[in-house]
């Protein structure tokens, strides 16, 4: 599913708000999300999941195409752990 398709979603599930408005919502919420990892905070979702930044060390990598080796700067990434109530929804519990 795509931002487009959760908005559409919404609109159709709630015909009382206009579809900008769930688009202002949704955007809102994907915003605070980001916000919230970019300052090195956590943010959980109780019964879908947590998001936090983990801290990639630099480390020597490889070209594939040429077998030289690159120096890899220290980066972080994002990181999402599914919380129990979905992953029993999963599979199938």
């Amino acid at each position: 599913m795509i931002r487009s398709e959760l908005i559409q979603k919404l609109s159709d599930e709630n015909p009382h708000l206009y579809q900008r408005d769930v688009e202002r919502i949704v955007n809102a919420i994907f915003e605070e999300i980001i916000d919230a990892l970019a300052s090195g905070n956590r943010v959980e979702l109780r019964g879908f999941g947590a998001f936090s930044v983990k801290q990639r060390d630099a480390r020597i990598g490889r070209n594939p195409r040429t077998g030289e080796s690159v120096a890899v700067e220290e980066k972080h990434v994002p990181f999402f752990k599914a919380g129990k109530l979905l992953r029993d929804r999963l599979n199938g519990q």
